[in-house]
């Protein structure tokens, strides 16, 4: 086993990213905004993939990466994506994208079940599965999940968002059993509620939800399961997420971190 990619010169210090290349999906806005700084930060190349194409290039010019505008639940996008990856070298794939929807069960569409299901957990697999011949050839390579809380507990009306976080959790196992051999680790970060536009939106929802006004919403329901009573800043998560890239974090594999205030220690 390597822990190093072969054929590239990589600094002696551990956590330095300097001559990777990072590939962040949803890397234009909260979490995946913070992480590709980060990972740049570092010294990484981050490619910065989104759906908002001018937010892509923003941030890919303010870090010196390059920005890739993908409409990942396309189904043709999704198979350009898996060609990119497996096409460009990527060491580091940081699958970040996410949306949500909150709703009961009995009223929740199939259409957004499967969407949910589609970007957050079958385009991190096609994503891992394009990645990892060459992360294998090189004998290196850093594969890291973005999950949530809710991949190792459950929230009333969140069916589809649990479902691919529980989901994405397994993937990321099983990653980590295939990959560690050749050199590839692969772990997740389960945050709380982040400072981000998805959990902005839910405010409006999860006050629909449960008939109560939206300014009560972060206390009685967001926050209630939490020691530290705040929302996780995407800057924390990000910190994790570049630490998980580095080869300071070369025997962290299959593992889940949570970064959640004290919820899941309940």
């Amino acid at each position: 086993m390597n822990d190093s990619p072969q054929g590239l010169e990589i600094p002696a210090t551990a956590g330095s990213l300097a001559g990777l290349r990072a590939l962040v999906t949803g890397g234009a806005s909260g979490i995946g905004a913070a992480a590709s700084r980060a990972l740049a930060a570092r010294g990484a190349h981050v490619v910065v993939v989104d759906v908002d194409g001018g937010a892509a290039e923003s941030i890919a010019s303010e870090i010196g990466g390059s920005a890739w505008t993908v409409d990942l639940l396309d189904t043709d996008a999704v198979t350009d994506a898996a060609s990119f990856a497996q096409r460009e070298r990527i060491d580091i794939l940081v699958n970040n994208a996410g949306i949500q929807k909150v709703s009961p069960i009995e009223e929740f569409d199939p259409v957004d079940f499967r969407r949910i299901l589609t970007l957050m957990l079958e385009v991190p697999f096609l994503l891992i599965r394009a990645a990892l011949p060459g992360m294998y050839e090189r004998g290196f390579g850093r594969i890291i999940n973005v999950s949530s809380v809710h991949g190792i507990r459950a929230s009333a009306f969140k069916s589809a968002y649990v479902s691919a976080k529980h989901g994405l959790e397994g993937l990321s196992k099983v990653t980590a059993l295939e990959g560690g051999a050749r050199g590839v680790t692969s772990n997740c970060v389960a945050p709380g509620y982040v400072r981000t536009p998805l959990v902005e939106k839910q405010l409006v929802e999860q006050a629909a939800v449960h008939d109560i006004p939206e300014s009560e919403v972060l206390s009685r329901i967001m926050l209630t399961e939490s020691a530290i009573k705040r929302l996780v800043e995407p800057e924390e998560v990000a910190s994790l997420i570049a630490w998980l890239a580095s080869r300071e974090a070369a025997m962290v594999t299959g593992a889940s971190y949570t970064m959640d205030g004290g919820w899941s220690a309940r």
